[in-house]
Order: C-alpha cells, then structure tokens, then sequence
C-alpha cells in the first residue's frame, strides 16, 4: 500500500507538492478550474501541518519556446490565490539557484509556486527525460514529495518519478480519491462496459485503444481516432485529423478484424471547411468531400451509438466527440450528454476535454464520479498501475520520514 499523506509526521517540515493544473486556458483566461479545486484538500492540510509548501505543475505542451508565452502558471497561482484566500509567491525560474535562496527564506505556511515544469524541455528535454540533476535539484528543495498529480502519473517526469528517488515520498488526496474511485467503479466494472473515446492523435491512444477493447463491450470513437479508422476504411474524410503511417493503419485494421464486433465508427458528421471558416454542412460519412473536416458526429452516429449505450451497465466517457466548444459543433457532445443522462448505469467522465464538456452543459449531476485523469485513467484501468504512483514509497517505508 503507497504512503499516504494524512499516515505520516509532516508538521513543521518542506514538503514538494506535484499538482496537477493543467486546466484549459486562453489567452490567459482560464476556462474551467476543476483541477485547482480537485488540488486544494491537500494544500489546506499542508496548511493545517503548519508546513511550507512549495507546487509544481506543467500546463499545456511546451515544444518551441513560443509556448513559453501561452503556458505560464502564473494566471494558475492568481486564481489558487483566490480559492484558497491565502497569498501564492510565484517563482518564474524552476532549476536555477535563486529558488534555493527563495524557499531558505520561506516561513511555516508559506506558498510557492514554480513555473510551469514543461519549461524545462526547451532546449533539452530535461523534465520529459527525467533528468537526474534536476530531480535531484527539486528533491533538495524539500523534505517530503506529495505526488498529487493523478494526471501526470503516466508520466516518466522528474517532477513526478524523479523527486521520489530522493527523499520520502506519499500520495496526495487527490491521487487517492482517483484510486479510490477508478478501483470501485472500473477495476471490475458491471458489464456491459461501454468507453466512449475522442481524441486526437491515433498513434497516442493506440496501445490503451488495443488493451481498452479486451476489456470493455463496446468502444465508441470520434474525433481524430474514428478519422483515422475511417480513412484506413478507404473512406474519404478530406482535410480532417488523421493518422499519415501506413504502419499504423496496418495495425488498425488488425485492431478492426479482432474487435469488429466492439468497435463503433460514425455513419455521418457535421464538417467545416479549410479554407472557409463560415462552412457547416451535414454529411454522411462516404459524402466528405476533399477540403471539408470532420468537427462533430450526427444524429445517424447518435442513434447508432444509443443501442449500445441502452445496454450497458457502466459507461466511461473519456474525451468528447466534437468540437463542443463552438457552438456549430456542439451537438453531438449535447445530445450524447442528455442519452446518458436518461440512463440507470454507473457513468463516469475522464480527461479534461471530458469533465469540461459535462460542467459546461450542466451535467456533472448525472455522474457516478468525474476523474481528472485522461491518459492516466486509461493506462490505469488496462494496465493497472502507474509509473508516477509505483515510484512512490510503500507504507512500509515510513521510518523513512523519521532519519
């Protein structure tokens, strides 16, 4: 059993927190703050413990140093500072000296906030590699490492798996309401299972979308996963997201052979245009014409997807299956939202895009439990364990805490 923070001594000392609060933001505005909420139980029982905190977090991809200008955690502290009615101190250097220097001044009950750790993958990839100068850097900062990023814990990070090789290590509220949960309601779900699953990238979804289609009944898809299905099909899907590996298309149509009685692809869609940006049309699935993107399933693909979704007894929605965002493409999202709503199942959303969508359209009442982990929540339900949550130490270890 992993080391729980409210199991140990932690009065009085520096403890590292890994958050998770990669929420959407847009130019600078956050658009849903559900995973700065989900972070402050473990940030008030800091407080309680009389400790000096010190948070971490990445936000967004961070590839070209660009992104740098988009994704800075500073607009994150301003609104923790408000949730939490406690001053935040923001620190806009991560693996530098200066933060040293800053957290030897910090008091009991201090906050400090570090920059975005995605930052540090530009030039080199020193989070994303794990990199053990800067594992051990952070590590140096504190006593004890909090990992309560559920989120991130399939990531092999240095704020995540590194700072554990270190010093003592435990699990945050978070994560465990996160395991708490996935392992009551999905760890031997009520069949039929049903997974409803929208994303972008096939060839990132690939290896849970194989592993994910041994375990459920039926597997639905939309968005960037169901266009490269489509396009391995031969159907044309014109300028829509789509896989370009003929390696992976090989491997999709072993994957539609295997499972063709699981899986489900749309029959029609509404498209935009790429070079209109005012185009909407409806379409059937073989009717997509060259410059038309596929942007939200139709009610053909409703309609299918409802008889499987009657039957089922627990129902995981990871992803959304349109662009629900803009109003033109918000449909398909809506009306699969108000389908689910009228059934008697154990349902359960996950992923940011996911847990958003149910909050914008008022449905977070009709949820069994909403999870905050995406990627993770997959991983963990067809791989039953994760790298960010195996690296922390066990139970056992506790006279650890006490050298």
């Amino acid at each position: 059993m992993k080391q729980r923070i409210d199991t140990i001594n932690l009065k009085n000392k520096t403890v590292i927190v890994r958050c998770d609060l990669n929420v959407p933001i847009r130019s600078g505005r956050i658009l849903d703050d559900t995973k700065i909420i989900a972070s402050l139980d473990t940030i008030r029982y800091l407080l309680k413990e009389n400790c000096k905190i010190i948070i971490l977090s990445h936000l967004g991809k961070v590839k070209t140093p660009e992104d740098k200008l988009k994704y800075s955690l500073e607009p994150i502290a301003i609104r923790m500072k408000q949730l939490l009615g406690e001053e935040i101190y923001f620190s806009k250097k991560i693996f530098d000296p200066e933060v040293s220097k800053r957290v030897s001044l910090m008091q009991p009950k201090d906050i400090l906030m570090l920059e975005n750790t995605r930052f540090l993958d530009i030039p080199k990839k020193l989070e994303s590699s794990c990199d053990a100068q800067v594992s051990s850097f952070l590590a140096s900062l504190a006593d004890v490492f909090v990992m309560d990023a559920f989120a991130s814990s399939h990531r092999n990070h240095a704020s995540v798996v590194g700072i554990t090789k270190y010093i003592p290590s435990c699990i945050g509220f978070n994560v465990l309401k996160e395991l708490t949960n996935l392992d009551k309601y999905l760890k031997n779900p009520l069949h039929p299972f049903t997974v409803i699953m929208g994303g972008s990238k096939i060839e990132d979804k690939l290896e849970l979308i194989s592993a994910m289609l041994t375990k459920c009944d039926y597997l639905l898809l939309a968005g960037g996963l169901a266009n490269s299905f489509l396009k391995t099909l031969n159907f044309n899907i014109g300028a829509s997201l789509a896989t370009e590996s003929t390696i992976t298309m090989e491997k999709l149509k072993q994957i539609m052979l295997t499972y063709r009685h699981k899986l489900m692809l749309p029959l029609d869609a509404i498209v935009g245009s790429s070079y209109d940006k005012n185009y909407t049309r409806y379409r059937r699935i073989n009717e997509i014409s060259d410059n038309e993107i596929i942007c939200d399933i139709g009610i053909k693909t409703l309609e299918k997807y409802k008889t499987a979704l009657l039957n089922s007894k627990t129902i995981f929605l990871n992803g959304t299956v349109g662009i629900y965002e803009d109003m033109r493409y918000s449909n398909g999202t809506k009306e699969l939202l108000n389908i689910l709503k009228k059934q008697d199942s154990i349902k359960l959303a996950g992923g940011g895009d996911a847990v958003s969508a149910v909050k914008a359209f008022n449905h977070q009442d009709n949820f069994t439990y909403l999870s905050v982990g995406g990627g993770a929540t997959l991983e963990y339900l067809t791989k039953g364990h994760l790298i960010g949550i195996d690296s922390v130490m066990e139970a056992s270890e506790i006279e650890v805490l006490d050298v």
